[in-house]
């Protein structure tokens, strides 16, 4: 089992950056994806990589949020530029053996970290 621990979440005002951190136990060439989810709301794919460095973005936030990774790391990045208020939710990171934005493709998840953007 691939474990997975999120870091880098806070509070920014809106049109401020952030920097998630996501760092994985073992690398077995999985894509990486991150997803967010508000109160009440459905989880929402954001981006995710594959082990060639390919990428693939939701329309939302295409042009503001970039994912990179650092396979001696074990890391994936997620840099987040000009949030909003509605980027507030918490934010997760997950594996999959499938380059996909659909969640159900997705069977290690870690716990998540929190982004609040205040206006």
């Amino acid at each position: 089992q691939m474990q997975l621990v999120e870091s880098g979440g806070g509070s920014v005002p809106s049109g401020g950056s952030l920097r998630l951190s996501c760092k994985y136990s073992v690398y077995r060439g999985h894509s990486m994806g991150w997803f967010r989810q508000a109160p009440g709301n459905e989880r929402e794919a954001l981006a995710t990589i594959d082990s060639d460095g390919r990428t693939t973005y939701a329309d939302g936030v295409k042009g503001r949020f970039t994912i990179s990774r650092d396979r001696a790391e074990r890391t994936v990045y997620l840099q987040m530029n000009n949030l909003k208020p509605e980027d507030t939710a918490m934010y997760y990171c997950a594996a999959s053996t499938s380059f996909s934005l659909d969640a159900r493709a997705y069977d290690n998840w870690g716990l998540g970290t929190r982004v609040t953007v205040s206006s």
